[in-house]
């Protein structure tokens, strides 16, 4: 099955036996189980480079991830990695599963009756139109409560993405919602024939279209544009995209030269089941692509031995591809299983542990502090800031959920769709003394409703066969007086970007004046949030096109505004805190993790559900993997019933059960509480005060 190749150019300093076979594998699909840090991104570099290397098209390789940060890095290691390769990386079709999806689209999608100039929404748009849309259906003004908008939008993304059936999935995932179906099934409804009616497409769409185009007639153009096909993190696939790479590699029929496809994952580090993945896609790989091969990567190049035989038995008894991960760093201290008298505790201690290893040589920034949901590390961070520790938390405002930033980018989103009414709901609510009855008022007079009204603020001679961008600024849509001078900026910045004359950066400088007339108005801190529009505008420098950018934009955003207006703070080290998800690929010397008791880690949401608690267990999986040197694990014993209160009623935690069977492989160790409360005092004589309780405790029921 594995036959020689050009690949074999490829440095054994670099790459040890398996990874060799991985990279060399010809003639076949082939599934690389890669084990945590045993050089899964080293492995998919080297067979890119191998692939050209034996004379294989470099744009008929397509390089699927989940990051297109991931995909950029691969791709820049490809042109590192041989300079006669620099040319050909740029020729790989290298992204995520969305923007690859776009990129089709734009160029197959009018045999799916898509425009070429589609609008990308993401996901707080895509809940805003369902909100928009619930709200029109009437469901907004029932006595009985009804699910909230984010609710709405996100039974919508499970059904589609898990491709079952509404009322199985609000059964299983939203049982409180079991008895809205029918009213759901109408809200649906509407919101698609609002995304084809103005040309919108979210999340979702991209892959439902992909896969359509697939299986249309069009799909045999679509699909031979490849010859090899590389997946990373397969493990974290959904039903959709397993469609996708069987359709594009003709799967399902034996072996075909030139549709290989490669896909690398871990099994073992299949933690996004609520957002549709389905860790069975991997399990199923040898069915789906008969044929395959597979390759095992077991040797692992970032922790410690000790670190590695706790992970290992974490994962001992359960029914994943078997691999027991072994490193050659045989050295390092055992990890630490710390227990703590309750929360507080706990938080003081991963403080001491952090100021310890500071002393030791471990940088703040070496260090993270893992927890399974965002609320476990509130205590901790009240510590943190106490002692004037330095961290960054990941999660919070994504930037472009912040509504600046959203306001700038339906600006361009009405330049390159004039038929987004979203866009347009958004930039006319933010003219002064413009509410909700004039938006929908002018909207219908863009034309962006059937029928249209007679337009206002301009002769409808004037405006007759043009699109709404065009009447908009002709003049149509009579506006507030208090609105005059900013409608008119508004006017002239749409009329300087129409087209596409203007490179997106001076489109987006153009907007700016435009913002900067409705900011001061609408929000707090007006320069700061015109700051991150100038980032922005230096961020569109890289783009040649309005589209691709605002495409890429969408589909791979920055994680928060920080990303594009500098560091957080001035400090040259700081401390990581995140979520055990957030921190998935990521790796330091000391990793700490927090609550690792039955009910957090398991969470009580996942007990009774065999596939929820197998999910759980992975989930501690990727915790205990992330360390390099030395590993943390603590659990507090007492959890205080009001956390920031004087009372004392608590629960008792105990250790997860997923610990118990690498418990002996641990240092253990105890939080003292202070020996002075247990102290025993000794006086001289006796002090009769026993005779007087009984007495007084007599005397009350005499």
């Amino acid at each position: 099955m594995f036959a020689p190749s050009a690949a074999d150019h490829v440095s054994p300093d670099l790459l040890n036996p398996e990874q060799q076979r991985a990279v060399q594998a010809r003639g076949g699909h082939l599934l690389v189980v890669a084990g945590a840090g045993t050089g899964k991104t080293r492995t998919l570099v080297a067979r890119v480079v191998g692939l050209i290397a034996d004379g294989v098209d470099p744009s008929r390789i397509l390089l699927l991830t989940f990051t297109r940060r991931s995909a950029a890095e691969m791709l820049g290691r490809v042109a590192a990695a041989e300079r006669d390769c620099s040319g050909a990386a740029a020729q790989v079709w290298g992204g995520t599963f969305h923007s690859v999806a776009n990129r089709l689209l734009r160029t197959f999608g009018g045999s799916a009756g898509l425009p070429p100039n589609f609008t990308v929404l993401d996901h707080a748009d895509s809940t805003e139109l369902m909100g928009m849309v619930r709200t029109e259906e009437g469901f907004g003004e029932r006595a009985k409560r009804f699910p909230k908008a984010q609710t709405v939008a996100a039974i919508y993304s499970r059904v589609v993405n898990s491709q079952a059936k509404l009322a199985a999935v609000l059964e299983v995932d939203y049982p409180w919602c079991a008895d809205d179906g029918d009213d759901l099934k109408t809200i649906f409804a509407a919101y698609t024939a609002a995304k084809r009616r103005h040309h919108l497409l979210d999340y979702d769409d991209l892959l439902l279209f992909w896969r359509g185009v697939l299986a249309s007639p069009a799909g045999a153009a679509m699909a031979e544009r490849f010859d090899h096909v590389l997946v990373d993190e397969y493990q974290d696939t959904n039903p959709i995209q397993s469609d996708i790479l069987r359709a594009l590699t003709r799967a399902g029929t034996p072996y075909q030269a030139g549709t290989q496809v490669c896909a690398v994952g871990d099994d073992a580090q299949a933690i996004y089941g609520f957002r549709s993945a389905s860790v069975e896609n991997m399990w199923a790989f040898a069915e789906h692509f008969p044929g395959a091969s597979i390759v095992t990567l077991e040797r692992n190049y970032r922790s410690t031995q000790p670190i590695l035989a706790v992970a290992n038995a974490v994962l001992s008894d359960t029914t994943h591809f078997a691999k027991k991960l072994w490193t050659t760093r045989s050295d390092g201290p055992r990890p630490m299983l710390a227990t703590h008298h309750d929360e507080g505790a706990q938080s003081r201690a991963v403080a001491n542990a952090v100021l310890d290893a500071r002393e030791r040589g471990i940088d703040l920034r070496q260090q993270a502090v893992l927890f399974r949901a965002g609320h476990h590390g509130d205590s901790l961070e009240l510590e943190l800031t106490r002692r004037d520790i330095p961290y960054v938390k990941f999660g919070g405002l994504k930037y472009l959920e912040a509504a600046h930033v959203k306001d700038l980018l339906a600006q361009l989103r009405i330049l390159e769709n004039p038929a987004d009414a979203m866009a347009w709901h958004r930039v006319l609510a933010s003219l002064d003394g413009v509410g909700p009855a004039t938006v929908r008022r002018i909207i219908a007079e863009l034309g962006l409703v059937e029928p249209a009204p007679e337009p206002s603020g301009a002769t409808a001679a004037a405006s007759l066969g043009d699109d709404p961008l065009g009447r908009f600024i002709g003049g149509v849509g009579a506006l507030p007086p208090a609105a005059t001078a900013q409608a008119a900026e508004l006017r002239a910045a749409f009329a300087d970007c129409r087209g596409e004359s203007r490179p997106p950066a001076e489109q987006v400088e153009r907007l700016a004046s435009f913002c900067a007339m409705v900011f001061p108005g609408r929000y707090d801190n007006a320069d700061v949030r015109l700051a991150d529009i100038g980032q922005l505008a230096a961020t569109a420098g890289g783009y040649r096109s309005r589209s691709r950018f605002l495409a890429e934009l969408t589909l791979d955003p920055p994680g928060k505004t920080s990303e594009l207006a500098g560091p957080p703070h001035l400090d040259d080290d700081w401390l990581t805190l995140s979520t055990i998800h957030s921190a998935k690929g990521g790796e330091w010397r000391a990793v700490h993790v927090l609550h690792a008791s039955d009910g957090n880690i398991p969470s009580d949401m996942a007990l009774g559900d065999v596939d929820a608690m197998a999910e759980e267990l992975r989930l501690l999986y990727v915790a205990l993997t992330r360390a390099r040197d030395e590993l943390s694990v603590h659990v507090p014993l007492r959890y205080h019933v009001n956390r920031h209160g004087h009372d004392d009623r608590h629960l008792y935690g105990q250790v997860s059960r997923f610990i118990e069977p690498a418990r002996h492989l641990f240092e253990a160790t105890t939080t003292a509480v202070d020996a002075t409360l247990d102290e025993v005092v000794a006086l001289d004589g006796t002090v009769g005060v026993a005779d007087e309780v009984d007495a007084l405790l007599a005397s009350l029921w005499d």
